[in-house]
């Protein structure tokens, strides 16, 4: 096909790992994980594997298994009557994930937990490395903080005990934990605005804690270069760069307009800073300092004469430790006997004891091109993926580059793929709700995992966030008794936005296929047809494949989608033409030539649409493939992407002429509805 030689074809890396943020280990997939971050994460792998090789793509991911969400999950599991340990509940939810996982046709290489086997052992161990190595580089501090205390209860609450208002400025935040919001904003515990203990259900005590931290600020300019870097790449959503400005403020403290007597009368009592005026029409004035320990000091003296105040986004030192006593127990640092690391920070290189999971049990296979996890993570001819949801570009975008940098062991800078959040009915998913969302296992009830592939896919969550509304659970969609027939049909003529990509696929898609199939069956003896493409058609096959080749690897889903979508289309409208130009003719010679030819062209377009849509929907293409009667691993390999069928096959030692299909069976659907669809 003509085009081949473009030089702006992208380039994609000799090796890649693909990994997804990963669910804590106290609940069930919520459908926004899985449409959100896995679907995307698995279209990608699956596009890296026929594009660069299987053996040269590790797609890992797991659950999160340690810290205090999980604590406290199992506290009310026990408090209702659960009788097991805190390794069988992880162990619990990490099964139903898996399953869950499984069920989307996600295609993890492994899908393990932090404190599970066979992921455990590698994961501790690599976590005590990581902290004492950067121990030993001198980029750890103690330091002292308060913690919550529940007087009632003589005990200190982890970051789960404890909820109240986000004190960080222009967070609306309501739920808001110990020293993180549920944005994923961070601040210190004795900021956090009418904390209440969930144990006690009162007001906690403050006490003095002291932990390890890393020295986040000290790589303000790697941050800021790297950030700039972000900015600069077309591969990088802008989401990003943006996200990760906002943490690069100086340290600033806000305080509400009414209260600017109060802050006067003790100005001279606070480090040096600089005062803001309110701009026109905000409610709080602005006082900024030089560095986060002044703004520290500052934060005390205002508490101490209680005036009200909400902290910036800025950078601060990045706690690795705490006394969350489910957790990997930290290496032996000076003063460290008792703490465990922090969950958030395990969970950063999680993706790097998993890959050398991976590694291990594969040893000696040649499954993947190299045993070395540093020919994954630290080499020049490989990248890694991280596909997140917004909120958790702070640890991945902020921390997780400086981190790595520190340790000095050559680890490439993870590119991040960040999409925003998928809302339910128009609305931020919440289980507290009162329309409570489905779980990505129940939504598989009504629609085919390829349905929702398809059409998570097509959100454009790069752009924004984007309303996911299923029919089957839309209460204003549901018919009840006491409606009239006028009522019924109004509903039943609405169209289900969740289907909406899957018509291609249940019609075009499954006509365009079974069209090649039988007409091979009833004009040429089940073999592929033979012949020369026209020149239209090799261009359009060609501009196809680079189009979406392109939109791939700017993790354009939508785009690419769109692109195969086009050439399916055209494809079944040039048969439905050229079949029935042939039919038409009265002389059959000539009338089994012209369907030759149109079989040829059909054949050839939609053996490139289903290596293209393998990716988004990969059972209905492999079945296709099936049918081809051509080995799946070269079947879909971009390798001989680009030439027509009779000179694919000579590639393969085949004859075109020599080759028989498997016989399609009549009424075969190759993409099918769900069982509940068939009205």
């Amino acid at each position: 096909m003509s085009g081949t030689s473009s030089s702006s074809r992208p380039s994609f890396p000799e090796r890649a790992v693909i990994t997804a943020g990963m669910p804590y280990g106290n609940k069930h997939l919520h459908f926004g994980h899985v449409g959100g971050v896995f679907i995307p994460a698995d279209v990608y792998a699956r596009f890296l594997r026929d594009r660069i090789g299987k053996e040269n793509v590790i797609f890992v991911s797991g659950t999160d298994c340690y810290g205090s969400p999980i604590e406290e999950g199992y506290r009310k599991a026990q408090a209702s009557g659960y009788d097991k340990s805190i390794y069988d509940y992880v162990e619990e939810f990490h099964k139903s994930q898996k399953e869950t996982l499984e069920a989307y046709e996600v295609s993890c290489d492994l899908y393990t937990g932090s404190s599970l086997e066979p992921a455990r052992t590698p994961h501790i161990n690599l976590s005590e490395e990581i902290l004492n190595r950067l121990y030993e580089l001198g980029e750890l501090e103690t330091r002292s903080s308060k913690q919550f205390y529940d007087a009632k209860f003589n005990m200190f609450l982890n970051g789960r005990q404890v909820e109240g208002y986000c004190p960080v400025q222009g967070c609306k935040s309501t739920k808001a934990y110990a020293d993180e919001c549920e944005l994923g904003h961070q601040y210190e515990p004795e900021d956090l605005i009418k904390p209440i203990s969930t144990i006690s259900h009162e007001t906690p005590e403050m006490r003095e804690v002291t932990n390890y931290y890393f020295k986040l600020p000290e790589h303000r300019d790697f941050i800021i270069e790297n950030t700039k870097r972000l900015a600069d790449d077309p591969e990088i959503r802008p989401l990003v760069p943006q996200t990760i400005e906002g943490f690069l403020q100086e340290p600033s403290i806000y305080i509400k307009n009414e209260l600017e007597p109060d802050y006067l009368a003790i100005k001279n009592q606070l480090p040096e800073h600089k005062f803001v005026e309110a701009e026109a029409g905000k409610q709080s004035f602005e006082i900024i300092f030089n560095n986060f320990e002044a703004r520290d000091s500052a934060r005390e003296v205002l508490s101490s004469n209680n005036i009200r105040f909400r902290t910036g986004k800025t950078l601060l030192p990045l706690r690795m430790t705490g006394n969350v006593k489910w957790g990997i127990p930290t290496p032996s640092l000076p003063g460290a006997e008792d703490l465990t690391v922090w969950v958030w920070m395990e969970s950063l290189w999680a993706p790097i004891s998993f890959t050398q999971t991976v590694l291990q049990q594969n040893l000696g296979t040649n499954r993947y091109s190299s045993d070395d996890w540093k020919d994954w993570w630290a080499s020049e001819d490989a990248q890694v993926y991280q596909f997140i949801g917004e909120d958790n570009i702070y640890f991945y975008g902020v921390a997780q580059p400086p981190l790595f940098e520190a340790l000095d062991w050559g680890l490439k800078a993870t590119q991040l793929i960040a999409n925003h959040h998928i809302l339910y009915l128009g609305k931020k998913a919440s289980s507290s709700s009162d329309q409570k969302p489905p779980t990505a296992a129940k939504l598989l009830d009504s629609y085919n995992p390829e349905q929702l592939r398809a059409h998570w896919i097509n959100l454009g969550l790069d752009k924004k966030s984007v309303s996911f509304a299923p029919k089957a659970f839309d209460p204003d969609m549901q018919i009840t008794e006491d409606m009239d027939d006028k009522q019924k049909q109004a509903i039943n003529r609405q169209a289900d936005p969740a289907l909406k990509e899957s018509a291609l696929l249940t019609n075009i898609f499954n006509r365009l296929a079974r069209s090649c199939f039988y007409g091979a069956q009833k004009h040429l003896d089940n073999k592929l047809p033979q012949g020369e493409l026209d020149y239209d058609l090799v261009d359009e096959l060609s501009e196809t494949i680079m189009g979406y080749e392109q939109a791939m690897s700017k993790f354009e889903f939508t785009t690419a989608f769109e692109i195969v979508e086009n050439l399916i289309r055209n494809a079944n409208k040039r048969w439905g033409t050229e079949s029935k130009a042939a039919n038409s003719l009265e002389n059959d010679h000539f009338a089994q030539k012209e369907m030759e030819q149109a079989l040829l062209h059909a054949f050839n377009a939609l053996r490139v649409a289903t290596v293209l849509m393998h990716p988004i929907v990969p059972r209905g293409c492999e079945k296709i493939q099936e049918y081809f009667n051509i080995d799946a691993e070269d079947f879909f390999s971009w390798e001989h992407i680009f030439k027509p069928l009779d000179e694919f096959l000579l590639d393969l030692r085949i004859k075109i002429k020599d080759h028989e299909l498997k016989e399609l069976p009549p009424r075969t659907d190759f993409f099918e509805k769900h069982p509940s669809q068939y009205k």
